[in-house]
């Protein structure tokens, strides 16, 4: 089940949780690990009309370190190995496995290594060998296109393509393609059925997961990222908080609420919202009566059906009367028009070098997947996208020079704990990615310390500002961070990967002690 409390210390178990005042935190989980994640991006604020998601932001923890913490003087590289081994050699490490590889970027030389050929869960990091594959497989200008075919007298078929970042926005662009075409009604929608259908829920994701908005499901058909946020507010002393959907339309997935919360007058906070098996959202706890509305976002329960409900309400508005229930029809009939009409109307997504941006940066898993399944399409077979997009995508990885042998893939966000991968696998993937025709578009999807994406936090007012690139990893039990070093005082960029399994230590400790590793590494000069 899945239990959002308010916790203004935030605690998260699982996947990419967020700090909106209610925490997502799951109710049979045996490991906590305390991550801090700023705030939602704002494509999440406003569903209906988001901004650029390029410029989405979602945060992550406060990079705040102690003076002690900090390199007082430059690391020689003969020193570097103990400099690591002083920090993840700690006592609270004792329990927790470290998979760490630092290399010149030109020659692969290590200058640190410790089980860098082992497997581990590598979390969102698992997103740079899927990114990477996409680049090399699909190209930088790839656009995903949503497209509309039919007659112009109301007969209609949509075929989607995985496109993540389509909105209202996009859907009202598609109605008045059509109405400029001469559609005046709706009479016939069809939806294209594949017959490589996925399951729109990864099996391997936990149950948690798949209820948040990081663990939206995943089909040919996405809107507004197949998430909706849902507000609590407070009403008079006694009385059960007020429930505002953001969208009414999506709203009405969930049949069944069970509103059992309370306003109450100074006691703690604490709300519950729980799906359970049967689909009912139950509502529990209390906020108290000054507090401000509280968001939780959720993941859609059927993304098609609300898909094809804003269609038609964008159709609606859009001057094409809907006549679905007033028409009678031929459906063989039907079909055999439908088979061979024109495009009527389509939306293409960003570049794929914009949407790698958020994919990266903001470690958008909803994103990763719908990029492997892309690429999961491009293979004529009987398996699903999914399951076709990671043996595309370790082809891809092979061409790179990329060892298949150093990581397993389940999905392409890491959300699932099936994901393995060593952090010599993940350093052959950024030196590859260095060396290719799309290098300067790969590094530029990735956070810079203290500047953007979810390393925008850390490394604030350190010598490491600013010249580390590197990919985040947060889920229960591991905690990663892999990327791009230009020492200002060593000459040579690097490669590096840290991986973390198996700590009874917070996400926060584990991250401040990556941290310092990569301090010593922006230190790094010769001697």
């Amino acid at each position: 089940m899945l239990q959002l409390v308010k916790n203004k210390s935030v605690k998260f178990l699982s996947g990419i949780a967020k700090q909106t005042g209610l925490v997502i935190i799951l109710l049979n989980a045996q490991l906590s690990i305390s991550q801090s994640v700023a705030a939602l991006p704002n494509s999440r604020e406003d569903l209906q009309n988001p901004r650029p998601q390029t410029v989405a932001a979602k945060k992550n923890i406060q990079g705040t370190y102690a003076q002690s913490t900090l390199p007082s003087n430059s690391v020689c590289q003969a020193q570097l190995g103990r400099a690591i081994e002083t920090i993840i050699n700690r006592p609270q490490f004792s329990q927790a496995r470290w998979g760490i590889v630092v290399q010149k970027l030109s020659n692969a030389q290590n200058l640190y290594s410790r089980d860098a050929d082992k497997y581990f869960i590598p979390a969102s990091n698992l997103k740079l060998l899927t990114t990477a594959a996409a680049l090399q497989q699909l190209g930088a200008n790839f656009r995903f296109r949503t497209s509309i075919y039919g007659t112009d007298s109301g007969l209609l078929r949509l075929v989607g393509r995985f496109d993540p970042s389509l909105t209202d926005v996009q859907l009202t662009a598609l109605a008045r393609q059509l109405k400029l075409t001469g559609v005046r009604q709706l009479t016939y929608l069809a939806v294209k059925s594949d017959r490589f259908a996925d399951d729109i829920i990864s099996p391997d994701w936990e149950w948690g997961d798949i209820q948040a908005d990081y663990g939206a499901p995943i089909g040919s058909l996405i809107l507004n990222q197949n998430a909706v946020r849902l507000q609590l507010l407070p009403q008079q002393i006694g009385q059960p908080l007020r429930l505002k959907w953001q969208d009414p339309i999506t709203a009405r997935q969930w049949q069944k609420v069970d509103n059992q919360s309370l306003t109450a007058s100074k006691e703690p906070a604490e709300v519950e919202v729980i799906r359970d098996l049967s689909g009912t959202l139950k509502i529990s706890g209390q906020l108290s009566v000054d507090s401000p509305p509280e968001s939780v976002f959720l993941a859609v329960i059927d993304p098609q059906e609300n898909f094809i409900q804003h269609l038609r309400q964008a159709l609606i508005v859009g001057g094409i009367q809907d006549n679905t229930n007033r028409v009678r029809l031929n459906l063989v009939e039907v079909e055999k028009q439908l088979a061979n009409a024109p495009e009527l109307a389509a939306i293409d997504s960003p570049p794929l070098s914009q949407l790698l941006v958020e994919t990266n940066q903001n470690s958008n898993n909803l994103y990763a997947e719908a990029l492997l399944r892309t690429l999961g399409s491009k293979i004529n077979s009987l398996d699903s996208n999914a399951l076709k997009g990671i043996v595309a995508a370790k082809q891809a990885l092979t061409i790179l020079g990329v060892d298949p042998k150093g990581y397993v893939l389940a999905d392409g966000s890491g959300l699932s704990r099936h994901n393995l991968a060593s952090p010599k696998a993940i350093a052959q993937t950024l030196r590859a990615m260095a060396a290719s025709q799309y290098a300067a578009i790969y590094r530029a999807s990735l956070p810079v310390s203290g500047l953007s994406g979810t390393l925008s936090n850390r490394f604030k007012n350190t010598p490491a500002q600013g010249v580390v690139s590197a990919k985040t990893g947060t889920i229960s039990g591991a905690v990663a961070l892999s990327g791009y070093i230009n020492p200002p005082n060593y000459e040579e960029p690097l490669v590096f990967s840290i991986i973390v399994n198996q700590s009874d230590q917070s996400a926060t400790t584990i991250r401040q002690a990556i941290d310092e590793v990569v301090l010593s590494l922006v230190s790094l000069r010769r001697c």
